[in-house]
């Protein structure tokens, strides 16, 4: 009789072990986590990249196929502008120094501009005191 109670007891707890890990992801039947780190949604939209079908991956993670399309969408955009870049060089540095001077000389140009039209138009450069 004891054989018995010691199967019925611990029955139950194997059979919720079991339910716990079949399936093998943790949060794949219960409330979506908070937020998902970047790499969690890397590793979802690679899964996606491979070819996995998306209703299936969204079904897993417990979330839309709108919002995992959406993640999908960041990565691609997120590549192509990586992918743009260029690596910096030389001549790059030379262009900030050259485009610093173009900067300063054309100040200078506006300000010996206001001058001359002040020159021009018969208005004092400065105001002067008087000699008294």
């Amino acid at each position: 009789m004891d054989e018995i109670a010691e199967t019925v007891t611990t029955q139950p707890a194997d059979l919720a072990e079991r339910s716990r890990t079949a399936g093998g992801d943790k949060s794949a039947g219960g409330p979506p986590p908070r937020r998902f780190s970047a790499k969690r949604k890397l590793d979802a939209v690679n899964r996606l990249m491979r070819g996995e079908p998306l209703e299936l991956v969204a079904r897993e993670l417990n979330v839309t196929a709108a919002r995992l399309s959406s993640w999908r969408d960041q990565v691609l955009l997120a590549a192509e502008t990586a992918l743009k870049e260029r690596e910096r060089d030389a001549r790059d540095d030379e262009i900030v120094r050259l485009k610093g001077k173009v900067g300063a000389m054309t100040m200078e140009i506006e300000l010996l501009s206001d001058k001359i039209a002040r020159l021009e138009g018969g208005a004092p450069l400065a105001r002067r005191r008087s000699r008294r």
